[in-house]
C-alpha cells in the first residue's frame, strides 16, 4: 500500500525509512517488489544515467519521462520528483513544473535549499515537498562535505527548520557531519533522509546506481551491494564471442523466464531437421539455412 506524507512523519522515530533512487520502469518494479516504501526520482539521472557533467543539465521534459516509466513500474510506491535546476526559481514557476511532475506520476516534489515561499506556495495548494539541505548538488561548486565549520552548521540547522516550518513533510540532508546530521534529526519533528550524513537520521537513501555498482565512480559514503558494471562486460564479452564464433543464435535452446525449449515444447508441430538435431550447435548458415529459419520462424510466432 502506498504511503502518504502523514505516514512518513508517522514513521519517525519509529521505523527506519529505506529510499532508493530508479528512473527506468524495470528497476522500480523491483524495487516495489523489494517493498521499499519510498522511490526518488531524482535529476542524479542525469549524471548517472545520461551522460551529463552536472545535474543542471536535467530539464522538466526528462523528470517528466523517467518519472513516468518510474511509476509504470511501481503503481504502489510513493514517488518523489526532484523539480530540476531552474525550475523553481518563483513560486509561480515552481507550481507549473510541479504540477507537471505529479501529472506524470509522482506523488510529491523535491526541492533543493530554504526557498520558503516557493515550499509555502506549493503546499498551500495540495503539492507535497520534501526539502533538501546540506550538499546542493544543482548549485555546488564541488562535492565536498559541507557543514564543518560552526558557521556553516548553524546555516545548515536553519535551513533545516526553515524547511520544516515551511510545510515540507521529509528533509533529505546530504552529505554532512554525522553529528550535524544526528542534532537535526533530534530538532525536527519530520523525518530526515541522509545521504552521507550517518546512521542517526530517520533514513537512508541510496542512487540505484551506486548501491548496483554500475558505473565507474561512487560516492565514498555509498556502499555497492553488486558490480553490475562488471556482469555487463561479461555479458558483452560472451555475446560478442559467440555471434564472431557463429555459436550464436543456434545455441538458443530455451524460452526466456521458463526452463522448456522450443523442440520440448512444440515437439509434433516443428520438428527439427535429423540432421540438425544431431549437430545442434552448427551454425545455420552452414546446415540448411532456410529450412533452419523457417522452422525457427514458425516456433516463434506459435508462442506470440
Amino acid at each position: 500500500m502506498k504511503i502518504k506524507p502523514q505516514g512518513f512523519v508517522a514513521m519517525k522515530g519509529a521505523k527506519p525509512i529505506p529510499m532508493l533512487t530508479a528512473y527506468t520502469c524495470p528497476i522500480a518494479r523491483s524495487i516495489e517488489e523489494a517493498k521499499i516504501p519510498v522511490i526518488l526520482v531524482g535529476d542524479t539521472v542525469g549524471m548517472v544515467e545520461m551522460g551529463f557533467d552536472s545535474t543542471r543539465d536535467v530539464t522538466i521534459e526528462h523528470m517528466e519521462y523517467h518519472i513516468g516509466a518510474v511509476r509504470r513500474g511501481a503503481k504502489n510506491t510513493h514517488i518523489i520528483g526532484d523539480l530540476p535546476y531552474g525550475t523553481d526559481i518563483d513560486p509561480v514557476t515552481a507550481l507549473t513544473n510541479a504540477r507537471r511532475l505529479i501529472q506524470a506520476g509522482a506523488d510529491s516534489v523535491k526541492l533543493e535549499g530554504p526557498n520558503i515561499q516557493v515550499i509555502q506556495h506549493l503546499v498551500n495548494h495540495n503539492i507535497s515537498v520534501v526539502g533538501h539541505t546540506g550538499l546542493l548538488p544543482q548549485t555546488a561548486k564541488n562535492f565536498k562535505q559541507v557543514g564543518q565549520s560552526s558557521e556553516e552548521a548553524k546555516r545548515i540547522i536553519n535551513e533545516a527548520q526553515v524547511i520544516q516550518d515551511a510545510g515540507a513533510f521529509m528533509v533529505v540532508l546530504e552529505h554532512i557531519p554525522y553529528s550535524l546530521a544526528g542534532e537535526i534529526t533530534e530538532a525536527l519533528s519530520i523525518p530526515t533522509i541522509g545521504i552521507g550524513a550517518g546512521p542517526d537520521c530517520d533514513g537512508q537513501v541510496l542512487v540505484i546506481n551506486d548501491a548496483l555498482g554500475l558505473g565507474d565512480y561512487w560516492p565514498p559514503f555509498s556502499k555497492q551491494y553488486a558490480y553490475v558494471s562488471k556482469t555487463v562486460l561479461k555479458v558483452a564479452k560472451e555475446f560478442s564471442d559467440e555471434v564472431e564464433s557463429m555459436k550464436f543464435p543456434s545455441n538458443i535452446i530455451q524460452f526466456t523466464g521458463t526452463t522448456r525449449s522450443y523442440q520440448a515444447a512444440v515437439p509434433e508441430q516443428f520438428p527439427l531437421s535429423p540432421f540438425v538435431q544431431k549437430h545442434p550447435q552448427k551454425s545455420p548458415s552452414k546446415i540448411c539455412s532456410v529450412s533452419r529459419a523457417l522452422a525457427n520462424m514458425n516456433r516463434r510466432s506459435a508462442f506470440r
